[in-house]
């Protein structure tokens, strides 16, 4: 199935790395080789089975241009597009306060570059946070294995500023003075509410 971006080019999967899925000095620390999403889709799940929060990832839209029927009760989708432009990954509500944010991974040690962010998701972040919503990026350093939660309005500052001339990037040291860490647990993996708390 052929999927493409609004723009109509193709979208390409990412191509899998040669060589051994581990590295020799690997070692089992249980659940830390999930991605961001997996361990924030788990600890969300554990959320609303307790009855604490309601928060979802945002399905992505696309829309299907070319479908293949091989039996009566099967369809094969073999062209699609990513109808629009996604916003942010995650939204819901905890303790009556309505969440919007995004995750992101670095396995840059230094600094998070803020090309992972794009205009669109910035905007919608900035609207949400103009109605009272809360606002943040869930950043994971992937090589110092942490997590931080960031708000919206301090990314605001760097996204602004790398327009006149500024940073193309936020400085980990920034990040981990300003951002809210959170330790990485077993049940939820990502315990962001507890950093959401220090923003109530």
């Amino acid at each position: 199935m052929t999927i493409r971006y609004p723009n109509g080019n193709a979208y390409q999967a990412p191509t899998a790395k040669t060589g051994p899925k581990f590295p020799s000095t690997y070692t089992n620390y249980g659940k830390r080789g999930m991605t961001l999403e997996e361990e924030l889709n788990e600890s969300n799940t554990y959320y609303e089975t307790n009855g604490l929060a309601v928060v979802h990832k945002k399905p992505t839209p696309i829309r299907i241009v070319k479908v293949d029927y091989p039996k009566r009760s099967a369809a094969v989708i073999k062209e699609a597009y990513f109808s629009t432009a996604s916003t942010t990954d995650y939204n819901g509500v905890y303790q009556g306060h309505y969440l919007d944010f995004d995750a992101k991974e670095t396995r840059n040690k230094g600094s998070f570059p803020l090309k992972n962010f794009h205009q669109h998701q910035i905007d919608h972040m900035r609207a949400c946070t103009a109605q009272g919503g809360i606002c943040f990026a869930i950043i994971k350093f992937v090589e110092r294995q942490e997590v931080f939660l960031y708000r919206a309005s301090d990314l605001f500052t760097f996204w602004d500023e790398q327009a006149t001339g500024g940073r193309k990037s936020i400085p980990y040291s920034e990040i981990a003075a300003h951002g809210i860490n959170i330790p990485v647990g077993l049940q939820p993996p990502i315990p962001y509410l507890k950093a959401v708390d220090q923003l109530l």
